[in-house]
Order: C-alpha cells, then structure tokens, then sequence
C-alpha cells in the first residue's frame, strides 16, 4: 500500500471569519496594492480604460406580454437599465434600475423570468456577489408585489401558467449567512413552489433526490404551460435525468410533494427538452452523438428506448448542434458551433428540413429572443473586433421566401480603428514576427463551456495602446467540439488540457509571435487552475501568470459551498485512490517547486472575501505556500514579483459593478506591461 503525506500547514486560511484570516487578507492587500498603484502606466492605463468603457450598450431587445425590453447602459453606469417600450424602434421607458438598489453597486440583479403573459416579472437579487439569491416580483405596470423568496441558490424561475407563483431551487438545512461568508458545503438540492401572495414559510416542496445528497435540481415548464419539466444533475456533470408532470392533472394548484415521471433516468447521456406538442418533446441530446442531434419523444414511455425516437435533426460530425428554439408555430431557430463560432439556421419544426441560413460574421450569437407563438425575431452578435450588433426580422415580412434582416443598433466605440486587425481563427494584427510582441494567452479548458469570440474592452486597450498581441486557447475539456471534446479534458485526462495550452504558448514562441520573456497567461476559476498548473509545470516558457479567482487546492475543494459538484470533471481525490495520484500529481498548491536556476513567472493573484463558489482560501493558501517556497529554495534568483489582490466586499464575478470591473481590470494590465515590458502610448 502506498501511503502519501500531506502538509497542510495553512487549513487555517479555510475560515474566511477567524480573525488572522483577515490579517492575512490585510498582509497581502499592503503588498499587492502599493505595487500595482506604483506601476509605471497605472494612472494611464486606468484613464483610458475608463474612457474606452464609456459607450452605450445594449441588450438583445424581448417581447414580454404587450411591450418590448431591453437592457441599456448609458457607458460607465454600474448595471445596465431595464427599459419598456411600446414599440422597439423608441427609447422607451426606465422599467428597473439596480443602480438604485445601493449605492457601490455591490447589489446585483442576477436573474430573472416574465411570466408567459408577460404581466409579472420575477428577479433575482444578490449582495457584495454572492452565489446567493433573493427572488422579488414585479408587474409590467410597474407595481412592486410584495413577496420575497429568500437563500435561492443555483435555481431557475419557472412559472405556473396562470402567474399563480414559481418553482425555485434551494438547499434546504443551509442557512442564509447574513453577515460575513459562508463556506459550508451544499447538499440536497430541492425544488420547491412558491404561491404569490404568501409567506415563503409556506413554499412547498415539490421534489429532492435525497437518496444522493449531491444531485442538482431545477424546474422548467413548457412554453404550452402542460408540463413541469425538473431536471436532475450530478453537480457538473453534464449527463443528466429529466422527469415531468402533467399540470393538467392538478389544475395548476400545487399543494403538496408532486409524483414526477421519468423521462430519461438512465444518467447516460445529455437530454435538454427545447419544446412540447401535446404528449411529446423535442429534445437536444447527445446519445450516441456527441456532437448532438433533435429528437421527438413520446411523454409516458419512456424516453430510456432511442429505438422509439424520431430523428428531427441528426448529428453533424463536423459542427456541434447547441440548440434548437420553436418559433411562429411551426419553425425552430437552430444554432451551431462552427470552428467556435456561432452560426444560426432556420429549419422546419416537424421534418427538421433547413430553409434559411442567417447571416453573421465571424463571432458569436449572444442574444436571441422568439417564441412559439411570434413570428418575430431579435438576435444578438459579437466578435473579436465588433461590440454588440442587434438585429431582427420577422417571417411575416420575407419576400420571395428570404429574410428581411434589419439592423436595429450597431454598438461602436471612440478611439478604436477595426480595420487596423484582422480576425482569422486567430486573433492576429499585422505584427512584426520577430519574437518580441508582448502577448496575452488567454484559456480555460473545462466544464465542457466553450471560449468563443466576444468583444473585450480591456483587449482593445492591450491590442491598440499597449501594441500588444491576444491570443485565446481552445482546449480539450471545453465544449468547443462536443462531448468527446469535453471528456479528453477531465478526470483523469485533466493533464491534456495543460498540454494544450503549453502546446499553444510553444506555438506562438516559435511562430515568432513572442517569446518567453514576453509571454502572459490569464486564466480565471478552472481557467485559475489551468494557470497555476501551467506555472508549475512550464516556468521556462512563462513570464507573467495572472491567476483570478482560482481553484487551486484540488484535494480540499470538494469540502466547500458547490465545490463537490466538481468531483464529476476532476475526480474525488478522498474517496478515489486513482483519483488523488491523478489529482496530486498537477495540484498546483501541492506542486509549488523551484526548477534550478529558473524564475516563477512573475505572479498576480486575484481573488475576493465573499467568493462563495472557488473560495478565497484557494488564492490565500496558495500564495502563502508559494511565498514560503521561495523564500526557502530561491532567495537569490527570483526577482520577479509574487502578489496577492483581495477584492473586498466582492465575489466570484457575478454582477460585479462597472467601478469595480474597471478597478481590477486596470490592475491586471498595470501589472502585465510592467513586467512583460509594453510601452504605453495614446
């Protein structure tokens, strides 16, 4: 038997409330906050980062009830607005402003759901960016309701038809920390229904799977308002069971624990229902097709045999299918990755049959708004190079059987030429190839999620007054090329994603992109994990490492807030013996280790004191550790420097204000192009 020690000497940084943990978190702020301010382009990259950020921005226009909304930012407010209109082509109406709800902004709305008929809104409200979450309610008039569902946490809204109340997810026996953070591990997940017009003690549980602690649940009910859809999943793991029930059966009065249907409850494949007629569903899944495929199913059999399936839209082994949306009745929206970017169809409903490609560039569909029961449609598109384009058409209005696409709003931004890049499958300027470019390698390689092309202030401000050059890694492990993709990046393969983004970095030192003394990585949560892994492992090749909000201890993860829904993507290094040598080889906290004679990149962590998602003890465990590697094996060669920034009163990133984003962002490239060397100029 083999027996492995393990030094845990800093298990202490895990209380985020013990006294010395907020020293510590002081200690660090003293050290990485006069650094990053004394940084010779701070004051400047801060003024034009500022400056490029103060444009307008929109959100893809919906159609809720009798008006249209859409999200607007005037430039440099900390949350975009809500705005009604009557019509989309006006400015419309202020409908909901988080602006107002405090006065940093560390309030955020983070979800919300229209009722079908669009007469009652429900959101989702979190503080100082908690993972938790406070459902209010709202009607189109403008009338606040006064109900309030609070401690939601990982949950979907999902409607009763008649407007009656929700179905919402929590975890039950854990408590809403009202003061301070909580770390404490999550289980049994539960859907329950809350009736408008009463006290949340009196929700309803509607369903658990309290026979596996660990199973994530959310409620969705079909856009026809017959059934409630649950789905099942195993934390992160993206295999997953649906049930439903028939809300014929109790009238839309729910009063009790309802006895849900299986589906699918073979925890083999993916299965996500995209839209209902009478008994049966058409569902995206990747059962026998990792690149995905539509199906029709018949609701009470079980959907368990494929031989009773009928194949809508079969899987196309050279792009992945991501999803398939109803609309005017008999067609569905159709999205595809193609390479990473977003293409858009329109097929019939019933046969599956393409009757229109939409046109886009090379970038990604980030908004689409439709229905079932509209024959208008709102579509959202970013690229590399191009801010936020909305545009629309309507079935109705297509001539010769082609689409008539208007262009409502074309975002653009002041001081920035597009024309001075170019966008290939890489994102590339018109550099001199002679190794001396400073770069930014961005990547992230897990949880099957892909990195597409999006617009990004802050690279604009590298790329155009910092005469630098952004590359983004796709790596096994994300979901750029299906699941199979997906699977070569995990568990115990979790190594390849590692080699494929030093694979990358190699690429483009040899490539004379840049060189090692010249090269910065980026990696944020998972992506944190890739960085400090890759710092660990390939130091020579690396000059700078930016490391936000990283998971970082991988034998402790699992013990806090949602950390054991991760066990499905990297093991679970207590209970599985293969599982931890895999585990412990790449740990980046466990594998802190001088190479001779060669620097560790010069370092910037960043992470947050409410973090309730890849806790802070993460960064401030792994910061110590390598402080006190340093200081013991490499006194005399490492100059470059090491520095932790602890964001307070903020967490994991989710509705992070403006003048928060703006803050950290122009501390990473104050830190960036002073030690990889960029020359600011205007």
């Amino acid at each position: 038997m083999k027996i492995f020690w393990v030094s845990d000497p800093y298990r202490w940084m895990e209380d985020p409330e013990l006294p010395e943990t907020k020293a510590w978190i002081k200690e660090l702020n003293k050290i990485s906050g006069p650094y990053l301010s004394g940084c010779e382009n701070h004051e400047k990259i801060s003024q034009k980062l500022t400056a490029l950020w103060d444009y307008e921005k929109y959100g893809c226009t919906e159609f809720h009830g009798e008006n249209y909304y859409y999200w607007y930012n005037s430039g440099l407010q900390n949350h975009s607005v809500l705005y009604q209109q009557k019509n989309y082509k006006e400015k419309g109406s202020v409908f909901f402003d988080p602006n107002l709800l405090s006065s940093d902004g560390t309030t955020a709305l983070t979800q919300s759901r229209w009722s079908e008929d669009g007469k009652i809104w429900a959101y989702g409200l979190s503080e100082k960016g908690s993972d938790w979450t406070t459902l209010k309610f709202k009607k189109s008039s403008g009338e606040d309701l006064p109900d309030r569902v609070e401690g939601v946490k990982y949950s979907q809204i999902a409607w009763l038809p008649d407007n009656s109340g929700v179905f919402y997810s929590l975890y039950p026996e854990l408590k809403l920390a009202t003061e301070g953070t909580s770390v404490e591990k999550l289980q049994n997940h539960s859907l329950y229904f809350h009736k408008l017009g009463t006290l949340q003690s009196e929700d309803i549980l509607v369903a658990d799977f309290r026979e596996d602690p660990t199973i994530m649940i959310s409620g969705a009910v079909s856009e026809d308002g017959r059934y409630l859809l649950v789905n099942a999943f195993k934390g992160c793991d993206p295999v997953n069971q649906v049930y439903y029930y028939d809300l014929k059966a109790v009238n839309n009065k729910i009063s009790d624990r309802l006895n849900l249907k299986p589906l699918f409850d073979k925890w083999d494949a993916q299965y996500q229902v995209m839209d209902t007629v009478e008994n049966t569903a058409l569902v995206m899944t990747n059962h026998e097709a990792p690149f995905f495929k539509l199906v029709r199913v018949k609701f009470g059999s079980n959907g368990n045999d494929p031989s009773k399936w009928e194949t809508i839209i079969p899987e196309d082994p050279k792009r992945k299918l991501y999803f398939g949306t109803a609309v005017d009745k008999d067609k569905l929206m159709v999205g595809y990755f193609e390479d990473c970017c977003s293409k858009l169809y329109v097929n019939d409903l019933k046969t599956g049959k393409a009757l229109h490609k939409v046109p886009m560039d090379i970038g990604t569909l980030f908004g689409l708004s439709c229905n079932k029961k509209r024959s208008e449609v709102f579509f959202s598109f970013e690229s590399f190079l191009t801010p936020t384009v909305i545009s629309r058409f309507d079935f109705k209005e297509a001539k010769n059987d082609k689409l008539k696409i208007e262009e409502i709003r074309r975002v653009k931004i002041k001081d920035f030429d597009s024309n001075k890049f170019k966008i290939q499958q890489v994102f590339a300027k018109n550099v001199k190839l002679d190794g001396s470019n400073v770069t930014e390698l961005n990547g992230y390689g897990g949880f099957n999620i892909a990195d597409v092309p999006y617009f990004s202030i802050p690279r604009v401000l590298f790329l155009n007054n910092l005469d630098s050059v952004v590359a983004c890694a796709n790596l096994r492990g994300g979901g750029e090329y299906g699941e199979k993709w997906h699977e070569d990046g995990c568990l115990h393969k979790k190594q390849n994603v590692f080699d494929d983004f030093i694979a990358c970095a190699e690429y483009l030192i040899d490539n004379k992109y840049t060189s090692p003394k010249k090269l910065g990585i980026i990696g944020g949560s998972n992506g944190g994990l890739l960085v400090g892994a890759v710092s660990q492992q390939r130091p020579d090749i690396i000059a700078a490492a930016v490391n936000n909000v990283g998971v970082l201890d991988m034998l402790r993860f699992h013990h806090f807030t949602v950390g054991s829904a991760w066990i499905p993507e990297y093991g679970n290094p207590e209970s599985n013996k293969e599982d931890f040598e895999c585990i412990f080889k790449y740990s980046p906290l466990h594998n802190i280790r001088m190479k001779k004679d060669v620097e560790w990149p010069a370092t910037l962590l960043m992470s947050a004191d409410h973090d309730d998602r890849a806790v802070c003890s993460h960064s401030l465990k792994y910061i110590a550790q390598l402080y006190h590697v340093v200081r013991n094996e490499a006194i005399d060669f490492q100059k470059k420097p090491l520095i932790c920034r602890i964001e307070v009163e903020a967490g994991h990133g989710v509705g992070k204000p403006t003048s928060k984003t703006i803050a950290e962002l122009t501390d990473v490239y104050s830190f960036l192009s002073q030690v990889l060397g960029a020359k600011y100029h205007d």
